[in-house]
């Protein structure tokens, strides 16, 4: 395996509440890797050390290292803005900018001073919206307000946003709960082709859809990841009785 992201001895705690439990795992580079688990057994919160959003929460405390392209990114002289700039989220519902779909995809590429004129910013526009299979139904409305999209292309706007600042990595927290078959079938198939180019982690509760995307599983339990591995090897032959269980849909 090639890693992409090394967690090394990862504990969270919410107060007193331990949410992760010595985590120790390797994401691998340029496929997409699924971590599935119960509702509450720390998928969300693992995700979120990645990028550090936990420190958004109030009470969160971590202890270990979260590594990227080798690099702890919780020590005390790394630039958040640039973590989160490198490490993309998409999160559960989509969260369009109160302004125009244009301005949306550029937000972000303004504030990191990304191009040097309109057209190369326009250029970049249309680049983005037609990865994120939105450019054709936009084209002609590029001025109307990104909340007159349906949830489904909100989605997709979010996401063409996400890729203009030029992560290397992509989360997806439940990138499709709230979205239509059509409009999640939309999205996992735009994940599927980015992985030729990024690093992707989803969390998902649906187990088919994590027989869709997955090349690596992270099975979690409790807080604990009780299973990791090629996405074959854990459907297909499992190691562990939890493991078999959550895909015999014993619970």
């Amino acid at each position: 395996m090639d890693p992409h992201v090394q967690v090394k001895n990862l504990n969270v705690y919410y107060g007193k509440q331990q949410a992760l439990k010595d985590v120790n795992i390797e994401i691998p580079k340029k496929q997409i890797t699924v971590i599935m688990g119960p509702s509450g057994c720390g998928k969300t919160t693992l995700l979120k050390t990645f990028n550090r959003f936990l420190e958004l929460t109030d009470g969160a405390q971590l202890t270990g290292e979260v590594l990227v392209d080798g690099e702890n990114i919780y020590d005390r002289d790394v630039d958040v803005t640039e973590v989160r700039k490198v490490v993309g989220l998409l999160a559960q519902r989509p969260s369009p900018l109160p302004m125009s779909i244009y301005d949306n995809v550029v937000y972000g590429m303004h504030i990191h001073k990304m191009k040097r004129d309109r057209r190369e910013y326009k250029a970049a526009v249309k680049h983005y919206l037609e990865i994120a299979g939105l450019w054709e139904e936009v084209q002609k409305r590029m001025h109307d307000p990104a909340t007159s999209l349906s949830i489904g292309q909100q989605q997709r706007l979010c996401l063409a946003r996400g890729l203009a600042v030029e992560p290397e990595i992509i989360l997806g927290d439940e990138p499709t709960s709230a979205l239509d078959p059509i409009s999640s079938q939309n999205i996992e198939a735009r994940l599927i082709e980015l992985k030729q180019q990024y690093t992707t982690v989803i969390v998902t509760h649906t187990l088919r859809q994590a027989k869709r995307l997955a090349d690596y599983v992270i099975y979690m339990y409790m807080g604990e990841v009780v299973e990791a591995g090629p996405a074959s090897e854990v459907f297909n032959n499992p190691q562990h009785k939890r493991t078999r269980a959550y895909l015999e849909g014993l619970f």
